[in-house]
């Protein structure tokens, strides 16, 4: 059996401009999971750790950074685990690579004889390992945007393959980052495949990295699998915090593959869908998110339903109110005002006519789909009705 811990978009060292003073926190959280999926690679006694591109956020990295990075990868080294990365689109070869501005398996401890950490690069697309019986096979390209599939060619004999009057290599492992083609979406990504080019492939397993969800396929007799991102790299990436522990194993001539996603992150991800009929008053829904409180959760609260007329509710205070007890909330209230219960007033009323023409011009609105402009015609006829009753109202 071949064992291999997968990973990819680590992004360390994203600026993330967007979380002002929670962004150094972040960054620490995105290393603290590629620490984790190390540990994970121990614990697990693997053979090989692959990182399928976008190690780091960008080229642009202080050296002790990378220094923070060859002292995880050392780990491995000293467990004898070997190590294959891929650049990404990200981090990508080009002339201001950082894989070219720094030796990242020197600072690891790689001896030059050994085949403990490899970069592959495009003068090196492919690394043997004969003490696992294992060829990666990944081809990078000196621009960000890729000239051609990197599955071109992977079927036919690699650059770097052995005499080949010796024995076939018992693995084939594919390394790409890029997009599996999907029409009308990927059009424009700077490297994409498609599952046809990976069915011809010929590989065991394909390790990819560029999408931040972790998703596993199968593309003829080859299984695929995205690791995504082990700590989430924007904070709506709810398939992220993964590393796959992938398992090959050939019994009586059948081979198999399986894919374990095993959590290494520290987000997690809720939705909160609550009824706007149940809750009393701002304060009380306050309150009783609060009683949720976690700095790891992201939470995403939706008020839905229909809401009583005296019910005020401001999502951006709420969310100010709440933000120190999350890593992130988000409140959006989808909920409407009932339309009038019982009897209406005189149509020769004040109050008889207004509710009635809104409420018709409410009615057009839903049967053409409009529901933003119904949502807004609702909320004007809630307050009308507070004001025609004698309620203050704050606009």
């Amino acid at each position: 059996m071949l064992r291999i811990i997968h990973t990819a978009d680590v992004h360390l060292g994203a600026r993330h401009d967007d979380l002002g003073e929670q962004a150094a926190a972040q960054r620490e959280r995105q290393f603290a999971a590629f620490k984790a999926t190390v540990d994970l690679a121990l614990t697990e006694k693997v053979d090989i750790f692959l990182i399928a591109g976008d190690l780091f956020d960008s080229n642009v990295q202080p050296r002790r950074s990378v220094e923070r990075v060859a002292a995880e990868l050392k780990r491995l080294t000293e467990a004898r685990i070997r190590t294959v990365i891929i650049p990404g689109t990200h981090d990508c070869f080009d002339r201001a690579s950082i894989y070219r501005a720094y030796d990242l398996a020197a600072m690891a401890g790689r001896a030059p004889d050994d085949d403990l950490i490899t970069v592959i690069d495009p003068d090196h697309p492919s690394i043997h390992h004969p003490a696992l019986d294992l060829i990666v096979l990944g081809q990078v390209f000196a621009t960000k945007r890729a000239p051609h599939s990197p599955l071109l060619g992977l079927g036919g004999p690699p650059a770097d393959r052995p005499d080949p009057s010796v024995p076939p290599i018992r693995w084939r492992i594919g390394i790409i980052h890029g997009s599996i083609a999907i029409p009308g979406k990927t059009e424009h990504d700077e490297v994409v495949i498609t599952p046809d080019e990976i069915a011809a492939s010929g590989l065991d397993y394909l390790a990819l990295g560029h999408w931040h969800s972790t998703q596993t396929g199968k593309a003829g007799n080859v299984t695929y699998a995205y690791s995504g991102a082990p700590e989430p790299v924007a904070l709506d990436q709810d398939r992220a915090g993964k590393a796959l522990l992938v398992e090959l194993d050939e019994v009586a001539g059948v081979r198999s593959v399986t894919v374990k996603e095993l959590q290494v992150g520290r987000t997690k991800f809720e939705k909160a869908e609550i009824d706007a009929a149940t809750v009393a008053s701002q304060p009380a829904l306050v309150e009783s998110l609060a009683a949720r409180t976690d700095p790891d959760l992201v939470l995403d609260v939706r008020l839905a339903g229909v809401r009583r007329d005296d019910l005020d509710l401001d999502p951006i205070e709420m969310e100010t109110a709440l933000a120190p007890m999350f890593l992130k909330i988000r409140v959006r209230d989808l909920s409407v005002p009932a339309l009038t219960d019982g009897p209406l007033p005189s149509p020769d009323t004040i109050a008889g006519a207004f509710i009635r023409d809104l409420e018709a011009r409410i009615g057009e609105l839903e049967a053409a789909g409009s529901t933003a402009e119904a949502a807004e015609q609702r909320d004007a006829l809630r307050l009308g009705r507070l004001l025609l009753a004698g309620h203050e109202v704050s606009l």
